[in-house]
């Protein structure tokens, strides 16, 4: 919902209503699909909301591997005020899932994994789910993992050795238990999850540049210089899914072209933040701005 100025404790009239199917799962398969790569969504749908995803997902040429659940899927809603630039989110908690819907989740998503080239894994748990999911999934995974996760639910995947994780900063520190106020701290802590498992640990934090540690040493990646910024809700999914889209792709080298798989995915965010539907990105515009990201050791 766009609005011209957003006042708390008003009647607010907006300018603007766009409805989509949207979600971390489903915002990294719908930038997938805009990439021009073979995408598939695996998640939980229940509801009038299952039917009208799959209407929509059906029109963008995506696959939608939908699981049903008896509880309705969850409604958020963002609110952009244009006045001031701010985006205000209104998200509603997830239903729990019953262990039998869990069950049919995980072999569905074995069944979908089936010839992958990558995967990215994200999104909060419902209510129940044990914290080891994501362990499970991995290990159940026959390509590269980006795992974009937190606190009990990433650490307990990190002996199964992810490619890359991608919490942000606040996620990082709440997953190690202590603030990470300087680079140094922060550092610290991505050694950290490294050692455990992780072959790539990407931090990133809101528009400031991200920092990546990984076989080759630590570097910066800052990102695009942006005259306007529509909304960033997405933008952290759709740099997993430029990641994925990359790796899909091939790589020769994991040092150095995963790098650049990471510079292609803060290009796609970066063209996120232009476009009021999470995940609608073109892919000729993304690769222009793919110049603009650089790359600097850390």
């Amino acid at each position: 919902m766009r609005f011209a100025s957003l006042e708390i404790g008003e009647v607010n009239r907006a300018t603007d209503v766009q409805c989509c199917a949207s979600g971390k799962v489903l915002n990294v398969a719908v930038a997938l699909g805009s990439l021009g790569g073979e995408s598939r969504a695996v998640t939980l749908l229940g509801g009038a909301a299952a039917g009208w995803t799959a209407t929509e997902f059906r029109g963008l040429g995506i696959d939608l591997v939908a699981v049903p659940t008896v509880a309705d899927t969850r409604c958020c809603t963002t609110l952009l005020d244009e006045a001031t630039g701010k985006t205000t989110e209104l998200v509603e908690n997830a239903p729990p899932i019953s262990p039998g819907e869990l069950d049919r989740f995980v072999a569905a998503y074995e069944g979908a994994v089936a010839g992958a080239a990558a995967v990215v894994l994200t999104g909060s748990l419902p209510a129940g789910t044990p914290s080891t999911i994501y362990r499970d999934l991995v290990e159940r995974t026959p390509c590269p993992v980006i795992l974009d996760a937190r606190g009990p639910e990433l650490l307990a995947a990190l002996p199964r050795r992810p490619m890359v994780v991608k919490p942000n900063r606040e996620e990082l520190a709440r997953t190690v238990g202590r603030p990470l106020t300087a680079e140094a701290d922060l550092r610290v802590a991505m050694e950290e999850i490294r050692a455990q498992g992780a072959a790539w640990v990407l931090v990133t934090d809101g528009a400031k540049p991200a920092l990546v540690l990984g076989p080759a040493g630590c570097f910066r990646i800052v990102p695009p210089r942006l005259d306007r910024v529509v909304n960033p809700i997405g933008c952290g999914d759709c740099l997993a899914a430029g990641i994925a889209d990359e790796i899909g792709r091939g790589l020769d080298s994991l040092d150095a072209d995963l790098l650049d798989a990471i510079r292609f995915g803060m290009a796609c965010a970066a063209f996120n933040c232009g476009t009021l539907l999470a995940g609608r990105l073109e892919r000729p515009a993304v690769e222009r701005l793919v110049a603009a990201v650089r790359i600097e050791r850390a």
